[in-house]
């Protein structure tokens, strides 16, 4: 199933959801109860949606640069802003040990691409190319605020249960024929479609990892190149001290990988590097091409809750674009 596709489905999901949501809390407290929490909701996500790119630049502590400082950076944004048909966002970076890249900001247009220093450390220029092409793409499928607007419908039901919760609780709530009060159970309800929204919002983050590593590829950089620099990344990553690594848990969304997983994904990448040379090359890409990747089950779940694909299966697909 196409990529596109998928992310079709699953906003129709969720608008199906919604419309569930609207039907239940409706007849619990009627429509005016439902709306006020809704609205709650969506003003809390506009006000993300808002400050979110301050916040951003604050936490990680990032200095824009200019093209006298940063004229390699500069020109590779440039050239990939070119090639996308999209405005050349600002360009920063974040002096941090920890590798990685990311994209933010509220439009094409208020666009940001940061790297970290430990990024530019490690790779080489057609590596870091194939990952501000990855950083691109996010920003031309705006994929950013199709995150922010899934994330509302978590929040709509956690502030719908936490309220039917209580009003069960406090008031008794509305009865139906026999004395039952039915908030609570409506509420649970709730809880339990918060925790699967939330769940279906990490699925759509994984899906626009693929999204943009595809992108990449169609702006002309290699596969290749991405999947070493997704390796480079990740061995690197299980290097930094834990103390740095956790200031910057809050941010991994937006990262091109997660740092929190690296141990783990450099056992799995191994495997693929027959040579050890540190680096995967087209041969290596195409040998994976061919391979089933099993997973474990503990590796299934950990894909399921988090908001990275399994390194592993995110470079056998790049291995199909070879």
């Amino acid at each position: 199933m196409s990529l596109q596709l998928r992310l079709y489905l699953l906003v129709g999901l969720m608008l199906g959801i919604l419309y569930l949501i609207i039907l239940a809390v409706g007849t619990a407290l009627g429509a005016s109860g439902f709306f006020i929490y809704a609205i709650i909701a969506v003003a809390l996500v506009f006000l993300q949606y808002l400050i979110g790119p301050s916040l951003v630049s604050l936490i990680m502590r990032i200095k824009y640069v200019t093209e006298q400082q940063e004229p390699e950076l500069h020109g590779i944004v440039a050239e990939l802003a070119q090639e996308a048909k999209i405005p050349k966002p600002k360009v920063g970076i974040a002096e941090q040990a920890i590798p990685n890249a990311f994209a933010f900001g509220r439009t094409q247009g208020d666009a940001r691409i940061c790297v970290t220093r430990g990024i530019l450390n490690k790779l080489n220029k057609d590596e870091l190319k194939a990952v501000l092409g990855h950083e691109i793409t996010h920003i031309k499928s705006r994929d950013m605020l199709f995150i922010t607007i899934l994330s509302v419908l978590p929040m709509i039901c956690y502030y719908g249960a936490m309220t039917l919760l209580w009003s069960g609780s406090m008031t008794g709530g509305q009865r139906r024929q026999g004395g039952t009060n039915i908030l609570p159970f409506i509420g649970l309800g709730m809880l339990v479609l918060y925790f699967i929204t939330n769940l279906l919002v990490l699925y759509g983050s994984r899906i626009r990892e693929y999204f943009a590593d595809k992108g990449s590829v169609t702006l002309g950089n290699q596969p290749r190149y991405l999947a070493t620099a997704l390796y480079k990344i990740a061995y690197a990553s299980a290097r930094v001290p834990k103390e740095e690594a956790r200031r910057v848990e809050g941010m991994k969304a937006f990262f091109i990988s997660d740092p929190s997983q690296s141990l783990n994904e450099i056992r799995e990448l191994k495997e693929i590097d027959a040579d050890m040379s540190g680096a995967i090359d087209i041969s290596e890409l195409q040998a994976l091409r061919t391979k089933t990747v099993k997973l474990s089950f503990a590796d299934k779940m950990m894909e399921v809750f988090s908001t990275h694909p399994n390194m592993l299966k995110r470079i056998k697909q790049l291995s199909t674009y070879t």
